[in-house]
């Protein structure tokens, strides 16, 4: 059953470690707080230091761990949020299950889509030169696979594109296609200058 059916919006960012997602998520929800706009973010990678915390990183136990992240970004979305959600939810499965979890009316899949090799070079927490040594085993994009998908609703190119200019995308979408209330199209808050960059992290 769809849970999803309030004026919530879901934002979730799916791509690989290292493509910007939670880069993005964290300047997304400082812009929706400028137009008063109750925005929460739920990074994956800090959720599995508490909430999801008893889970490892088997098949199912991804699964589980995404599982609960839409049911959290669903009650955010309940109750008039912007819920932006960082993780790397590499199966269509994935997000279809959040999708449905959600409601399709409050559920914007975002590809935050950036090549493996950027996403490498970037490697801030340096996982994937684990993974190539062996150290992390079905390490996404390197021992398993990562599975784009086929008709997301935003596809953002971070590879020589700033943070503001993604978040401008994502504002652009949400105000044209769900009709949130984020001001006169055009009008833009001031950004500050650590965001005039491009995206280097997560």
């Amino acid at each position: 059953m769809e849970t999803g059916t309030s004026a919530g919006v879901v934002v979730w960012l799916t791509g690989m470690s290292g493509a910007g997602k939670s880069t993005i998520a964290r300047a997304l929800v400082d812009r929706l707080q400028t137009f008063a706009i109750c925005s929460t973010m739920l990074d994956g990678d800090v959720l599995r230091t508490g909430l999801n915390s008893d889970l490892g990183f088997s098949e199912a136990e991804r699964t589980e761990n995404l599982r609960r992240v839409a049911h959290v970004a669903a009650l955010f979305c309940n109750e008039g949020f912007v819920a932006v959600t960082a993780t790397i939810s590499p199966e269509p499965e994935h997000r279809e299950n959040a999708r449905r979890i959600i409601g399709g009316n409050s559920f914007v899949e975002v590809f935050v889509d950036t090549p493996l090799d950027v996403c490498e070079k970037r490697d801030p927490k340096g996982l994937y030169q684990r993974a190539r040594r062996g150290e992390i085993p079905q390490f996404t994009g390197i021992g398993s696979p990562y599975h784009p998908p086929a008709r997301p609703d935003l596809t953002l190119h971070t590879q020589g594109n700033t943070v503001e200019h993604c978040v401008d995308c994502i504002v652009d979408y949400l105000r044209r296609v769900r009709s949130q209330d984020l001001g006169p199209a055009g009008e833009q808050p001031p950004v500050s200058a650590s965001l005039r960059v491009a995206i280097g992290a997560k």
